[in-house]
C-alpha cells in the first residue's frame, strides 16, 4: 500500500501534518493537491519546504497523469487536498483507490455560508455533498484536527446538511 493516509485540511502540509499524523500513520512523503498551490512557485516552495520529508504539491491534471506511479510505489504517501469537493472528484468520480478507507478531515476554516462542527471545523453545503459522496462510496470520513481531538464521524454531522 503506496497511500497510507487520506486527509482534507485547508493548510494542506504544516507541522501537524509532518509530525503528529505522521506518528499514526507513518509516511515517507506527502502528496498535496490543488492546482492554485502547484502553480504558484512560492506557495509550491512554501509547502515543500514545511514538510521535511518527499513532498509533491501536484495540479489535478498532473495527480491523474501521476496516481498510479504513487500507488506502485514502495513508499508511503498522504494523499491530501484542501477541500472536500476535490477529495471526492478523486475517490469517487475517479474511482481512485488509495488502499485505505478512512478520510480524514482537518482544519476547514469559517466561511461566510460554513456550518460550524467543531472548533476549526466548518463545512459549506457543497462540501457537505462531497462528503456524502465520500461517505456514500464506502469510505469513514472522521472530523479530527489532530487524532485525539476528534469530534466524530461525518454519520454525526451529516443531518445538518439534509442527509438522512
Amino acid at each position: 500500500m503506496a497511500v497510507s493516509f487520506v486527509r482534507i485540511d485547508d493548510r494542506m502540509i504544516h507541522g501537524q501534518t509532518c509530525t503528529r499524523w505522521a506518528l499514526e500513520y507513518p509516511c515517507d512523503g506527502i502528496v498535496a493537491v490543488n492546482d492554485l498551490a502547484a502553480t504558484n512557485p512560492t506557495l509550491k516552495a512554501a509547502y515543500k519546504n514545511a514538510s521535511g520529508k518527499k513532498t509533491f504539491v501536484w495540479t489535478y491534471d498532473e495527480w491523474k497523469e501521476k496516481c498510479q506511479k504513487v500507488l506502485d510505489s514502495k513508499d508511503r504517501y498522504f494523499l491530501i487536498t484542501k477541500e472536500p469537493i476535490l477529495m471526492a472528484k478523486i475517490l469517487v468520480d475517479d474511482k481512485f483507490d488509495p488502499g485505505v478507507r478512512e478520510v480524514n478531515i482537518g482544519p476547514c476554516n469559517d466561511r461566510p455560508g460554513a456550518v460550524k462542527l467543531g472548533n476549526n471545523q466548518s463545512i459549506t453545503q457543497p462540501e457537505a455533498e462531497a462528503i456524502e459522496r465520500i461517505m456514500q462510496a464506502g469510505y469513514n470520513v472522521e472530523f479530527a484536527l489532530l487524532k485525539d481531538e476528534a469530534i466524530g464521524n461525518w454519520k454525526k454531522f451529516r443531518d445538518k446538511f439534509g442527509f438522512k
